[in-house]
């Protein structure tokens, strides 16, 4: 029986994992390789002007699976414009893991959040599986209010690597825990059911309730949030596609620096947009560029404030490229982008990195992704 009960529960659990990793199964279905768009936003120019030489607060904003191909197929898709052009300072980053010469999320995540290369599917764990802290924990330590987004569920592998601590990606509920061992401001993405219907019969909303949080589920809500802890579970687990989503990322992006910015000793938030890397993995151009669009009108959200604070640095990278993705063909005015793909996996190319604000010049040139870690633990004198 006990032998029969492990099988039952090792499949309950492959399950699950499949559950949060389906996004990388390729369907004949999901191939779409044109996209045309039908509107466009206003790209407003920003002064990239700044009071100090070194940041009170930063925004690192990760586009999951953002090679320059991506970058691009956005900008074709806004008519020729993304707020990522006000971006004057811009390099590349290396991607590789210790394990790998691909990366995954976990890997390339904790090494953007520690500074140090890891195996890939590790979270906030070296090589050995030894933790080492985060630059939101860092963070947190020093005094800053500190807080993550994510349109995937928040305990999945790139947000997790800023906060949690284990030996794999899947381990969901040990991730979700994680969190209870902080003191994080703000967090928003999906995941609900990994806080609540778990293996150890823990309730967690119920435990983040009594440290004084505030959980809510709708991101209408969160928006008309002003003051405190705030926990956003916006889905049982990932959120839907960006056209499914009602301005999530954008809209929770610019409501947690609202929060966040009123610690005036400063603060550090990690956003990401997951789904850049999920329309990579379907090799579908659609998918991709309505994902690029979204992740910029957060950049521009962001920006907003950080040209009016002028003591804010927004970094924005990728962990990885995903897909191989290329534009072999397309029109700007049309706002038509045709795509192609090597793969429907991740690849081993250099990512872009851009800077705004003071001590942008710090994330120039080629650089290897611990280093962006580590020169923001510098300019925030965590490290």
């Amino acid at each position: 029986m006990k032998k029969i009960a492990t099988f039952i529960l090792s499949i309950i659990m492959t399950c699950s994992v499949y559950a949060q990793e389906n996004y990388k199964t390729l369907t004949k279905e999901d191939s779409v390789k044109i996209f045309k768009g039908t509107s466009d936003y206003e790209v407003i120019k920003y002064e990239d002007s700044f009071n100090n030489k070194k940041p009170k607060n930063i925004i690192l904003m990760i586009g999951d699976g953002m090679g320059t191909a991506q970058v691009f197929a956005g900008l074709t898709a806004n008519g020729g414009h993304l707020f990522l052009e006000n971006f004057k300072h811009a390099g590349f980053s290396k991607t590789q893991s210790a394990s790998d010469y691909i990366t995954d999320s976990a890997a390339g995540g904790t090494a953007l959040s520690s500074g140090y290369k890891t195996y890939n599917g590790a979270i906030g764990v070296d090589s050995d599986t030894v933790s080492h802290p985060t630059i939101l924990e860092l963070a947190e330590k020093d005094g800053l209010s500190t807080g993550l987004v994510s349109s995937s569920a928040i305990t999945h592998a790139t947000p997790a690597s800023f906060i949690a601590h284990q030996s794999s990606r899947n381990m969901y509920e040990e991730i979700a825990a994680d969190f209870l061992k902080t003191d994080i401001d703000v967090f928003v993405g999906g995941g609900y059911k990994h806080f609540t219907e778990r293996k150890d019969g823990r309730n967690l909303v119920e435990e983040l309730e009594a440290k004084n949080y505030t959980v809510l589920k709708d991101i209408d809500q969160i928006e008309n949030f002003t003051e405190g802890k705030l926990v956003g579970l916006t889905a049982p687990e990932h959120n839907g596609r960006a056209p499914e989503r009602n301005g999530l990322l954008p809209k929770a992006t610019k409501k947690v620096i609202d929060l966040l910015s009123q610690n005036h000793k400063g603060f550090f938030l990690m956003v990401e947009g997951s789904q850049i890397d999920w329309g990579g993995h379907q090799n579908n151009t659609t998918y991709i560029t309505e994902e690029m669009l979204d992740f910029d009108q957060s950049i521009g959200k962001a920006l907003e404030f950080a040209a009016n604070n002028k003591e804010t640095l927004i970094i924005v990278t990728a962990d990885h490229e995903t897909g191989g993705f290329a534009i072999n063909g397309g029109d700007i005015e049309n706002k038509i982008v045709e795509g192609g793909f090597a793969t429907g996996h991740h690849t081993a190319v250099m990512v872009p990195v851009f800077a705004f604000g003071p001590g942008a010049e710090n994330f120039t040139g080629i650089l290897d992704n611990t280093e962006i870690a580590n020169r923001m633990m510098k300019l925030l004198d965590l490290k």
